[in-house]
């Protein structure tokens, strides 16, 4: 069980630092993206522009690393299934937008094959949190120095 959570924890946490360096530098685009979907007030939007993309850059390096993991998957868990119910949103409301998940080059669109893709991520991000923290993890080294 510990090598399977590493495995998720290196292949989520990549999805992460990918979709989040795509987006580095792409603010504007990134923001126009995230008002297509008509969800949040536009106060939020740029701020969320600038930031959301070192955020998922940040969480994807700690669950590679396997730092404070059990939070970290579940802050990955909650991320994918609001990455998902949004993208749902705009599919139920007919939108059909670019989901803004890989920066300015990904010409994916909002459907269902997307929805499912970010709940069964936010699912293996939930596995991820239950079983923590698993192999070559620094929570690990972390509760040796404790008991030493």
């Amino acid at each position: 069980m510990n090598v399977l959570v590493l495995i998720l924890r290196v292949a989520i946490g990549a999805v992460f630092i990918v979709a989040g360096i795509s987006k580095i530098g792409h603010a504007e685009l990134f923001a126009a993206e995230i008002a297509g979907f008509r969800i949040l007030p536009q106060i939020v939007i740029a701020p969320l522009a600038l930031v959301l993309p070192f955020f998922e850059v940040l969480l994807g390096v700690y669950l590679v690393i396997g730092l404070y993991t059990r939070v970290v998957g579940i802050i990955a868990a909650i991320q994918l299934a609001l990455f998902g119910s949004a993208i749902g949103s705009a599919v139920v409301r007919g939108l059909t937008i670019s989901c803004g998940c890989f920066g300015p080059n990904d010409k994916t669109v909002t459907s269902w094959p997307e929805v499912a893709r970010d709940l069964f991520l936010a699912l293996l991000a939930a596995a991820i949190a239950w079983r923590a923290p698993g192999m070559l993890a620094l929570d690990r080294r972390m509760e040796n120095a404790d008991e030493s």
